[in-house]
């Protein structure tokens, strides 16, 4: 009897139906532990990948997609080499594949290339993926992006170094302005001596040039480590770039030519008059140099308002408020980012040897830092340059200037007593001459033990206190202090050749307090000791 075809038949597709529903099943609960398994990469908040031995991407998460800027469709089967990293470092990336899948290098870091073109710092830690062999297939990586750590890491070690060499630099500069004093002032007496034969007379000049050229670069220290005085005062920024602009113009040379765009009614700044002036002949001297053959310098000014979206400061905390701006602007040779990253650093330059310090603008952006204020540059190659400085306006109207014949006037006939108080013996000696030569009675003293004990014996003689403010033991504004208790009227002049800023603070020298800077000339001694008299 031959089988029922039909009915068996019938019998198989039941079972076949039987199997292709728990296979279908089956199907169902892989798809599904799989779309639970991308759901829980696609909460993790790092990027997760996974390459096949020849570089192809066979899992990435939403994360990494976020960062990458591509989909997950468009990413998988991708090369990751081709499609992700920069071409300069593929070819190495490919050698390196090796030693990831063999387990070598468990700890990464490389550049990742975005859709949009912008390269991004990626730390991964990578586990190998093997079969059932043991044998590699693939590797499987957790990235982080660490760019932005590693641009604070490189910020904090350049501001290290930039405060180590500002330390070394005004302990120069302290030292340096200690010995200039002594020669320029000893150096001052000799040459007002009409006995002195001619040709001794010129080789005492000579060496007074070289010493204020000496003063000139210890001023530059200074200004680059931030540890000068700043005499701030409500300035008229276009008053004084109008003064500068014939100097400027010699200084520069015919063919350069400079155009001042003046904003009218232009706030008064607070700001060094003194600094302020180096600022500007730092940045034209610099436009010039960008310009061998020929060209402009534009000067410009404006008031402007800065807040913490200031495009030009994106890496620099904006304290919000109006400034002054101050802009040198010239049709020179451009310089590059790299260039621009290094622009501020001491001693770095791009011209010849012995054809610049490298202190120019390392000095520029310690005056504009130390004034609270803030400098951009804007630049390109073949495309000139622009320096901007911004200076906090004044809430007060400019002063004006006591004149020199108002200070002469009140030199003459001096007769108050001085204590003198220094703890270098030739600077000592050379204050004392200074001041016995303008009628003054000096007292002396080394330290500040030694001026407590001798104005306990003339407290009631002694008119003015001039004090370094930096001493060992005790500093001029502790000394000071202890000698106002039993003189509440007595008054003070600090020296120094630098100032740390906590003494400058104490001693309220960075509220106007009379101050007068090493290494100083007879007459602007005399005349600071006059004007501290006179308060």
């Amino acid at each position: 009897m031959p089988l029922r075809l039909t009915a068996h038949g019938g019998h198989r597709d039941m079972y076949s139906q039987m199997l292709e529903g728990e296979a279908g099943s089956r199907m169902a609960d892989l798809v599904e532990e799989r779309n639970r398994a991308q759901r829980y990469l696609d909460a993790a908040t790092v990027i997760l990948l996974a390459l096949d031995k020849d570089g192809r991407v066979t899992l990435v998460n939403r994360f990494a997609c976020g960062i990458l800027g591509w989909t997950e469709e468009e990413l998988l089967g991708r090369n990751w080499i081709d499609t992700c990293l920069p071409a300069r470092i593929r070819d190495e990336f490919r050698k390196k594949l090796d030693d990831l899948l063999g387990g070598d290098l468990a700890i990464v870091e490389n550049n990742i290339l975005t859709r949009s073109g912008e390269e991004r710092l990626i730390e991964w830690r990578n586990t190998v993926l093997r079969d059932d062999a043991g044998l590699a297939t693939g590797t499987f990586s957790s990235g982080t992006d660490i760019t932005e750590q590693r641009k604070l890491e490189a910020k904090l070690r350049q501001t290290s170094k930039m405060d180590a060499i500002g330390q070394l630099a005004s302990g120069v500069a302290h030292d340096f302005n200690n010995l200039l004093t002594v020669i320029l002032g000893f150096g001052e007496i000799l040459n007002a001596d009409l006995t002195i034969i001619d040709q001794n007379r010129s080789d005492l000049t000579e060496i007074m040039n070289a010493a204020h050229r000496a003063e000139r670069l210890t001023k530059q220290l200074l200004a680059f480590s931030r540890q000068q005085v700043l005499n701030t005062a409500p300035l008229d920024v276009n008053g004084l770039i109008t003064e500068m602009t014939g100097m400027l113009q010699r200084l520069i040379g015919a063919q350069v030519e400079i155009t001042l765009t003046l904003a009218p009614k232009l706030s008064p700044a607070l700001a060094d008059r003194g600094q302020l002036e180096q600022v500007v002949m730092n940045l034209v001297v610099n436009a010039r140099d960008a310009m061998p053959g020929g060209g402009k310098v534009t000067i410009e000014t404006a008031d402007v308002e800065l807040d913490s979206a200031s495009s030009q400061f994106q890496d620099v905390a904006i304290v919000e408020g109006h400034y002054v701006m101050l802009a040198v602007t010239d049709t020179g040779s451009g310089m590059s980012k790299e260039t621009q990253r290094h622009l501020f650093e001491p001693f770095f330059t791009t011209k010849d040897a012995g054809k610049g310090t490298g202190l120019g603008l390392s000095t520029t952006y310690g005056i504009v830092k130390q004034s609270k204020g803030y400098i951009s540059v804007d630049s390109e190659p073949a495309r000139g340059t622009t320096f901007k400085v911004y200076l906090p306006q004044s809430n007060h109207d400019v002063l004006m200037q006591a004149s020199n014949a108002a200070v002469t006037a009140h030199i003459k006939g001096a007769s108050e007593t001085v204590l003198l108080v220094e703890d270098e013996a030739p600077v000592r000696m050379l204050a004392k001459r200074i001041l016995e030569r303008a009628g003054y009675h000096v007292l002396e003293a080394a330290n500040g033990g030694d001026a407590e004990k001798l104005f306990a014996l003339h407290v009631e003689e002694v008119d003015l206190v001039v004090t370094d403010v930096v001493m060992p033991g005790c500093g001029g504004p502790e000394l000071f202090g202890r000698l106002q208790v039993r003189a509440p009227a007595l008054r003070v002049l600090y020296m120094s050749g630098y100032t740390e800023q906590s003494a400058a603070h104490k001693a309220g020298i960075d509220r106007g307090l009379p101050f007068v800077q090493k290494p100083f000339t007879a007459a602007e001694f005399v005349r600071h000791v006059r004007e501290a008299l006179d308060r």
